[in-house]
């Protein structure tokens, strides 16, 4: 096997005590993908730390594919981004603390730059297998938009690696845990929270696997 997919994921940030995209990333490492192994890899949630983490991953796998993973609380399905913004606009701190307010991710570069990841394709696969999946045109301005935008913007586009991002749901267990969160404090009423969708982690393996094979195939 003479192929690698790099796939990353974030640590565990904002007080919450997991991170799907770990958990997938955890299981999918080592995994091999249409020829290809997957090589699992977690970033910090640091803007600060992002930049030189990336860099040592790229040379250290030497990816034919990149693929990232991050959080969206409140997404209900696979959300494929399309675009990341070169802005860094952070509405809560980093796990450094860093809380950063109409800054960039690179400095002299470009104000967006698109996925090169086969989306359409991918977005196909995945709702044929039956896991809801959509197009996103906005990363946020937080650690996953940096990520992809650092990916794009550095090694892996000089070399024309595929790059992308991709956003997960909430695990079930998270939102059963915010749903005794809003019992107990009794501040909000239910329908008030917009964050308790969810997706089970063997369906959020399922779709990277697809994610995964599908931009493999492209880029053969």
């Amino acid at each position: 096997m003479s192929r690698v997919a790099l796939l990353t994921g974030f640590e565990p940030y904002g007080g919450r005590g997991v991170n799907p995209a770990t958990e997938v990333v955890t299981r999918l490492d080592g995994v091999e993908v249409e020829g290809a192994r997957v090589a699992g890899r977690v970033l910090p949630v640091s803007f600060g730390a992002l930049r030189s983490r990336i860099h040592e991953v790229m040379r250290e796998v030497e990816p034919a594919v990149v693929v990232s993973l991050g959080l969206w609380p409140g997404e209900a399905t696979i959300r494929l981004e399309r675009v990341a913004l070169n802005l860094a606009d952070f509405e809560i701190p980093d796990n450094d603390g860093a809380l950063l307010r109409d800054d960039v991710v690179a400095a002299a570069a470009p104000t967006a730059i698109a996925s090169t990841l086969p989306l359409r394709a991918i977005e196909r696969a995945l709702l044929r297998a039956g896991i809801p999946a959509r197009l996103s045109t906005t990363a946020g301005t937080f650690l996953c938009n940096a990520t992809m935008y650092t990916f794009l913007h550095t090694e892996p586009a000089a070399r024309g690696v595929p790059c992308g991002f991709v956003h997960l749901p909430y695990l079930p267990e998270q939102v059963a845990a915010l749903l005794e969160d809003v019992r107990k404090e009794q501040l909000l009423e239910l329908h008030q929270r917009a964050d308790l969708a969810s997706m089970s982690l063997a369906t959020m393996v399922e779709a990277v696997r697809i994610v995964l094979g599908v931009s493999l195939a492209a880029a053969a």
